[in-house]
């Protein structure tokens, strides 16, 4: 009788265990500004692979805590793991993993496109040589190759906000940041932004952190995390949040955790 064949683990088995680990885990970090508390016991995920809304109205504490998982302040209580390495004790090696678009805009004007990206480039350790191609090829992507060579200052808006999302992606990061990345640019490259972002969840697999005050940013499929004077008032995905505040919308659903009067931008 022939011996049944030895069970084995599937091939996949270390990818899918790889995928089990947050692209991002805040796990009860609180901050203050002397007596002031800007945070207090955050704790939520962000799954890779996915788009994650952090939604709060502004002074919620959204900046504050982009500025702690980025290493521009130092944290005070809690803990911040990028897929896994914590930023305080390997922060190398989590920073590696990171993209950041800050609300601000951090470009050099006088800079060309392409001395932007190289110069970002560089600062990864990039060589000169891979970086050019890295920077050609995300030129291309955003539809800006045609404008390599022409200074920043002569980009419209929406077309800086994509050179910022190409460069933070120039090293090749797992994980996406961006603080209200659409303030200040009109309704089309609005659109155009978000589109291009989500893009990058459902073909590259990155994980997107995405902080904004505007309900219609957020989609049906989204996780959702309502941050509210410095507290998380709802986490999960966005059906689930809005279903436990028995609303009926995502504007509804805000108003009824925060207490608000009024609603942010993007509401009617």
């Amino acid at each position: 009788m022939t011996s049944p064949a030895p069970v084995t683990e599937p091939r996949d088995t270390p990818r899918l265990e790889a995928a089990a680990v947050p692209a991002l885990s805040i796990d009860g970090v609180s901050h203050s500004y002397g007596p002031r508390r800007a945070l207090m016991d955050v704790s939520f995920n962000v799954q890779p692979a996915s788009f994650t809304a952090l939604l709060g109205l502004n002074g919620a504490g959204k900046s504050t805590l982009f500025s702690l998982i980025t290493r521009l302040f130092g944290i005070q209580s809690g803990r911040v793991g990028i897929f896994g390495h914590d930023i305080s004790k390997a922060p190398g090696e989590a920073l590696r993993l990171l993209g950041v678009v800050f609300q601000p805009r951090t470009l050099d004007l006088d800079l060309s496109l392409t001395q932007n990206l190289l110069y970002h480039a560089a600062l990864h350790g990039i060589g000169r040589r891979e970086a050019a191609a890295r920077s050609a090829e995300l030129l291309g992507r955003i539809g800006l190759s045609e404008r390599a060579g022409s200074k920043v200052r002569d980009l419209s808006g929406g077309q800086m906000r994509r050179l910022e999302i190409a460069r933070a992606l120039l090293h090749r990061p797992r994980l996406l940041l961006l603080d209200e990345p659409t303030v200040g640019l009109d309704v089309k490259a609005r659109a155009d932004i978000i589109s291009h972002v989500r893009q990058l969840v459902t073909e590259q697999g990155i994980g997107v952190l995405w902080a904004t005050h505007l309900f219609d940013e957020i989609m049906d499929g989204d996780d959702l995390v309502v941050l509210h004077q410095g507290k998380v008032l709802a986490q999960g995905p966005m059906s689930r949040v809005i279903t436990e505040a028995s609303a009926q919308d995502v504007n509804t659903a805000f108003m009824r955790l925060t207490g608000a009067q009024t609603m942010p931008g993007g509401g009617a």
